[in-house]
């Protein structure tokens, strides 16, 4: 079902009856944080959402979608909830920079119809699509430089779908369901897609609305997508279509018929750049197993570049910012002498190089952090986290998924890795009647968790490490050897008078 943005009323008073009406509160959530409005959104046409609406996130003070699936029969709800819970409760950890975030759901019977209500992050900014358009009558070309930019951070979200276990297929990768915002930063959108055109299909009230349904969306979709055994390998097809249509603006169709394989191929020679053009038309090859991997095409000689020793720093520092104190970029930047020489470049046979603290815009710097931070700049050439575990039904075909009968529980995850260094922050609130707890722990794979909670003094070493024991943070064997580390860093912090953080580390 498509949503549409209310068409305007002319005249003042029309605008402002109307701006009234759209933001009249219609419900609440169960916990009242979450308040939706009249005003209906439009944020991709996802398959089987009923209705699509803006809605006020109360405690961050930001808008956000609220969605709902109508379920045609309370009894065929009653059979599907306890998987529609799992399935929910695992699309809420799929948490990427450039994927649209998934922020809350739950599940209401209270009305003649059950409905799957969630909440997710609203892109006020709108489609990709939307954007070139918008370029193409400004009569504007596409700048190579943000091309290459959008391409790597579509490929760093697919790159992380495609890596979880099992991997999540997109399976509704187009220009309509990628998002910019306006400061360049690019999300993808309908990731659980999957979920409902795999699972409740039958189930959900009305027809299941697929953007491949569309004609002016058809270009999208590889060859073998809905065939027994589909993979990956359709997102990057859809993905080589977007590359394109980003490239050139627009793939001419015929009238209102679908985008025809000559207009595509027309459209790919246009490219004058020959190595742009062969990243794309690896992606479209109609040979499944021969297209790349997001993983591989992050590394394609169009993309690919040595991050810059500034992209490191800046990645490390955002990283690990929960252990350093608030503002320090600018505290630190406000105590350097301005003529000073941070740096030199010496050179025998002309006067050398030298780098000054004036050389550097705070402002600047603040702002590459915050774009660093935002998912702008992603690392395409380090190894990622390892992904949590995902429901199957996001990642199997439509053949596949009527084999699955009934949901098969999944052995609870285990950590195997060992703890080999130990990091932790404690700073008590300004009563001194809790504490927050940041800790880093560096894994044997040289991986690492950052993990943080507030801790009364009530609560014992050996309680909050059994607790990361059960939540498979660390393994049962480094259960007691943490649990001794923060005694130590408790009794410390804890025996302490001032609010001052207490910081301890430690290597095995």
């Amino acid at each position: 079902m498509t949503m549409s943005v209310p068409e305007n009323i002319s005249g003042s008073g029309g605008k402002e009856e109307e701006s009234e009406d759209e933001s009249e509160i219609l419900e609440e959530s169960p916990c009242g944080r979450w308040q939706k409005r009249r005003e209906q959104v439009s944020q991709g046409n996802v398959p089987g959402i009923e209705s699509a609406y803006l809605a006020m996130d109360t405690e961050e003070g930001v808008e956000v979608v609220w969605n709902e699936v109508q379920f045609s029969d309370k009894k065929v709800f009653k059979s599907f909830e306890e998987r529609i819970r799992e399935m929910f409760e695992n699309l809420m950890q799929v948490e990427h920079p450039n994927i649209v975030k998934f922020h809350k759901y739950w599940l209401d019977m209270r009305e003649s119809r059950a409905r799957v209500i969630f909440i997710t992050e609203y892109m006020s900014s709108g489609s990709l699509k939307q954007f070139l358009k918008k370029t193409k009558k400004n009569h504007k070309t596409m700048n190579v430089k943000a091309w290459k930019r959008w391409c790597t951070q579509i490929l760093s979200a697919l790159s992380y779908l495609h890596s979880c276990d099992p991997p999540i297929i997109h399976g509704n990768l187009t220009c309509d369901t990628i998002f910019i915002q306006h400061n360049g930063l690019i999300k993808i959108g309908s990731v659980w897609h999957r979920l409902f055109v795999n699972v409740f299909a039958e189930a959900i009230h009305g027809n299941v609305h697929q953007h491949r349904d569309e004609v002016r969306n058809q270009h999208f979709f590889a060859p073998e997508y809905g065939m027994a055994g589909d993979d990956y390998a359709i997102d990057i097809f859809s993905f080589g279509i977007c590359a394109l249509e980003m490239a050139v603006l627009e793939i001419q169709a015929n009238g209102d018929n679908a985008v025809s394989k000559e207009a595509i191929d027309h459209a790919g020679h246009s490219l004058e750049d020959p190595l742009m053009r062969e990243f794309i038309q690896s992606c479209v090859l109609t040979e499944a197993k021969t297209r790349p991997t997001a993983h591989d095409l992050l590394f394609h000689r169009v993309l690919f570049e040595v991050h810059s020793l500034k992209l490191l720093a800046a990645h490390c520092f955002i990283n690990n910012q929960y252990l350093l104190p608030e503002n320090c970029v600018e505290e630190k930047t406000k105590s350097f002498d301005p003529n000073g020489v941070m740096a030199e470049i010496n050179h025998r046979d002309r006067p050398g190089v030298h780098l000054k603290y004036s050389h550097v815009s705070p402002l600047e710097l603040d702002k590459f952090l915050e774009d660093v931070k935002n998912g702008i700049y992603p690392l395409m050439n380090f190894a990622s986290q390892r992904p949590h575990p995902i429901p199957r039904a996001l990642s199997l075909s439509q053949e596949q998924m009527e084999t699955v009968k009934t949901p098969t529980p999944e052995p609870q995850e285990t950590e195997t890795r060992k703890v080999v260094q130990i990091h932790c922050n404690l700073e008590a609130n300004e009563e001194g009647t809790r504490s927050h707890l940041s800790l880093f722990l560096k894994m044997d794979d040289r991986l690492h968790r950052q993990l943080s909670c507030d801790v009364l003094p009530s609560d014992t070493p050996k309680d909050l490490a059994s607790e990361l024991v059960h939540h498979a943070f660390i393994s049962e064997e480094d259960c007691e050897k943490l649990a001794c580390f923060l005694e130590d860093a408790l009794c410390k912090h804890w025996s302490g008078t001032s609010t001052s953080p207490t910081a301890m580390a430690v290597m095995y």
